[in-house]
């Protein structure tokens, strides 16, 4: 059940024998972990300091960096097999887990690797649909007066949206789309960088810092719960990138070892990522304060300059028209190479079918990729219709992957690698991490899921 993860889509890594043309070295290791890492997820982590409080708002950015570096430090030992400098190469997290862990934990991790790509593109359909639509606000805003009635629907920006995906999926090989990996990398710091600076911008005006030891307060101790519980699941959401360590550690030259540069590179890049959301979240937060809004651009705590505002938010639909790509291409890959195993035989599934169109080159159709990807974009774009809900659908991907992902199968994985046995001080401190971050990961997914369904119900 091989996947072909997002990362080797975008950048090409391989050549023809499926091997990694090696030439990473500490600082491109360190540009793709914070490529990865930095994307619309920052855009709710003021809300989510909001609901923390000005210490454990900070607090909980800070021990998840530390947690996500512990995940990176056992992964990066994991590379090879079953020594972590001269084993053989595990080209990826799921061949990784394979090796180790064996077929059943390999099923196990492919569902969940492929439940999260198909939820991040729910995620791109609504964070896109949200920013289409805060353009629209913005220059109503400007034109009419900030007092204005400026509110328009989402349904059709996501219809539009998933009309353009249904299109760009048709397209059958995105083995090198390493210009779209350097566009949303542009895209997502521009827009990272406008959110950081206009929360700085709104503090120096405001003359004074908002916001709370506790918080934002809440009709009772029970929703303030389940708040900060989706804070979390929110903050889960930004940080991780365990599902591509290992892709990102197959593209580093040796020597030296490759556990050593990615270690390395993690504890650069969790720095640099760690310092820019305590900014984004702390600055937003400080602001804003009570009033702190989900999407730091598209929830007008901003009105002008309304030219900056809809920069930023153009740069999230470019970044994210890309990004919906980089996560359903793999999704594509194996579900068209399991029929086409399963039934080869089938014209329906196997055959092309060639038309010539004036102006362009001849286009080579198959049936079955046809049907199949319509229906993928469609199912994505009809859930995020009926779920457009941003902080509770980040809340719910975050908190349902961060455990598993980030802290199950690596710290498994590690006592494989390492050898260690039950019950020594080493294998009790890791099974207590591992426990420790289960219970903030269930936290997570049932304040997420609670509030998904009150805004539903609301």
């Amino acid at each position: 059940m091989a996947v072909q993860h997002p990362l080797e889509l975008a950048n090409g890594y391989r050549d023809d024998d499926g091997h990694s043309l090696r030439t990473g070295t500490l600082w491109s290791c360190v540009a793709h972990i914070i490529t990865a890492v930095i994307g619309s997820g920052v855009l709710s982590l003021a809300w989510s300091t909001a609901q923390l409080g000005w210490i454990a708002g900070p607090v909980s950015l800070l021990c998840f960096a530390i947690v996500t570096y512990v995940s990176a430090f056992l992964l990066s030992d994991c590379y090879r097999s079953p020594d972590p400098i001269t084993g053989t190469r595990n080209y990826s997290y799921m061949h990784a887990v394979r090796v180790n862990l064996g077929k059943t934990q390999t099923w196990f991790c492919g569902l969940l690797q492929y439940v999260s790509m198909y939820g991040t593109g729910i995620a791109y359909v609504i964070t896109t649909s949200t920013s289409m639509r805060a353009i629209q606000r913005s220059n109503c805003y400007h034109r009419e007066g900030h007092k204005a009635s400026c509110e328009y629907g989402d349904a059709i920006y996501m219809l539009l949206f998933g009309a353009v995906q249904i299109l760009m999926s048709q397209i059958p090989d995105f083995h090198n789309m390493e210009w779209l990996s350097v566009i949303a990398a542009i895209m997502s710091f521009t827009y990272s960088f406008i959110g950081f600076g206009l929360g700085v911008a709104q503090v120096i005006e405001n003359g004074t810092i908002k916001g709370s030891i506790a918080g934002v307060s809440a009709a009772t101790t029970a929703n303030k719960l389940w708040l900060a519980f989706e804070a979390l699941g929110d903050i889960a959401f930004a940080y991780p990138y365990s599902i591509i360590l290992l892709e990102i550690q197959d593209t580093l030259k040796s020597p030296p070892p490759e556990n050593k540069t990615m270690k390395k590179a993690s504890m650069i890049s969790i720095f640099i990522t760690t310092f820019f959301y305590l900014c984004c979240g702390c600055f937003g937060y400080a602001a804003f304060g009570n009033n702190t809004p989900g999407n730091l651009l598209t929830g007008f705590g901003f009105f002008e300059p309304y030219w900056l505002v809809d920069l930023a938010n153009a740069c999230v639909v470019l970044h994210l028209v890309g990004g919906y790509q980089i996560y359903s291409q793999p999704v594509f890959a194996f579900v068209e190479g399991w029929f086409s195993r399963k039934f080869p035989s089938s014209g329906f599934v196997n055959n092309f079918h060639s038309f010539k169109l004036p102006l362009i080159p001849p286009l080579h159709i198959n049936l079955f990729r046809l049907c199949f990807r319509t229906v993928y974009v469609a199912s994505t774009t009809a859930v995020a219709m009926a779920f457009p809900y941003f902080n509770q659908v980040l809340g719910v991907l975050g908190a349902l992957n961060f455990w598993p992902l980030a802290i199950y199968f690596p710290v498994e994985m590690y006592f494989v690698q390492m050898k260690i046995g039950a019950w020594t001080r080493k294998w009790i401190v890791l099974r207590t991490f591992s426990f420790a971050c289960l219970l903030i990961t269930i936290a997570g997914l049932l304040g997420s899921i609670e509030g998904l369904i009150s805004a539903k119900l609301g």
